[in-house]
């Protein structure tokens, strides 16, 4: 479940005082939980990789996201008509974040490494950098999530307190009615400021990685000219600053309030764990597959719609136990985990519905910022 290589990589990213975390040790449960799922593709003649549902779902995003585009640019007039286009083409946009470049990033989306890189690449098409979410999503929050000081995505500065590891401020008691509105910039931050310092400073958060060079390199400046590109340049030539600015904001806006959502529901929520390291050897008392159950929170699992959208991540436990399988098998997978958890004692969080995840969040939230 936890591959060799990730386990590697995160070694790079050690960095004083951060020291090496030591997993509790195997109970039997991870290497069954291997063996039925291992049985459920055998047995139903299901695809890890390369399936015809991915590629289609792949087709039906990226003509989605130029037909949109093309509409809003070179076709809408009126605001009416403007405000739904932007909507829609945050929401596709995001769509392609959690199904395309997600699957890719994991290479979960083929056997084939280089397609997985050219959908990985995806993220850098609509304004991100593929290299560095690598290393600050598939290395760092997948082997840490939920440690404060380990898992970056529970950093958000001084403007939150997300784990109970966090120093709290005053202004904090409303952090679950403003950071509602502050996700909202998430990926305007993104797009100008977090992958431009990520590489000069040769750090996410505080940790160190490798930065990015020659080809990656390439990608990531290719990538950025492209995307503004797309955002600003071209549609400058047939509209004002201001008209551009504004579509791009709320296009942006619409991007960041859906991503970060989305995020928060599957692990900043009452029922998630936010263990700490302990002692001078920094353990952490579960094994790793246990440890990814107890920190992350499913929602909506019985919705495909939702599990469509958001690229199967209503069902983060799955995907964080098996991030190298294509999404489309999560509902499946989800049965055996469901079962081996209530076999072995394992507590297995889950949400009926996207709204009752919100509910979650914003208690969490609420709690952190009075305590």
């Amino acid at each position: 479940m936890q591959e060799r290589n990730e386990s590697q990589q995160s070694m790079v990213l050690e960095k004083e005082p951060a020291k090496k975390l030591k997993f509790g040790k195997n109970n039997g449960f991870q290497p069954e939980l291997r063996r039925r799922v291992d049985e459920l593709f055998l047995s139903n003649n299901l695809k890890k990789h390369d399936c015809p549902q991915m590629y289609f779902k792949t087709a039906v995003l990226l003509l989605s996201f130029f037909g949109l585009y093309s509409v809003l640019v070179f076709v809408a007039q009126t605001w009416w008509q403007v405000i739904p286009l932007c909507i829609m083409l945050g929401v596709v946009t995001a769509g392609i974040g959690f199904s395309i470049q997600h699957d890719g990033a994991h290479h979960a989306y083929s056997n084939s490494l280089w397609v997985n890189k050219l959908m990985s690449m995806s993220l850098d098409l609509i304004g991100g950098s593929s290299y560095i979410w690598h290393w600050k999503h598939d290395v760092l929050h997948h082997t840490y999530v939920n440690i404060a000081g380990y898992d970056m995505d529970l950093e958000v500065g001084l403007f939150g307190r997300l784990s109970p590891s966090h120093p709290r401020l005053a202004f904090h008691r409303w952090q679950h009615y403003y950071l509602w509105m502050l996700y909202g910039l998430l990926a305007i931050k993104w797009h100008f400021y977090d992958d431009f310092y990520c590489l000069i400073a040769g750090k996410i958060g505080d940790r160190t990685y490798p930065r990015p060079k020659q080809g990656n390199l390439a990608i990531f400046f290719g990538g950025k000219l492209i995307f503004f590109t797309m955002a600003l340049a071209i549609p400058l030539l047939s509209h004002s600053v201001l008209q551009v600015l504004a579509s791009y904001g709320l296009v942006a806006v619409t991007l960041g309030i859906v991503l970060s959502v989305v995020f928060q529901l599957a692990h900043v929520v009452e029922e998630a764990s936010f263990p700490m390291p302990v002692g001078e050897i920094c353990a952490i008392e579960n094994d790793w597959a246990v440890h990814q159950i107890e920190t992350t929170v499913n929602f909506s699992r019985n919705n495909a719609l939702v599990t469509w959208l958001l690229g199967g991540l209503n069902f983060q436990i799955e995907h964080h136990l098996f991030p190298n399988i294509c999404h489309v098998n999560y509902p499946e997978i989800s049965r055996i985990v469901e079962q081996t958890c209530q076999e072995y004692g394992v507590k297995y969080n889950q949400h009926g519905s996207f709204w009752l995840g919100c509910v979650s969040h914003f208690r969490w939230l609420r709690r952190m910022g009075a305590s």
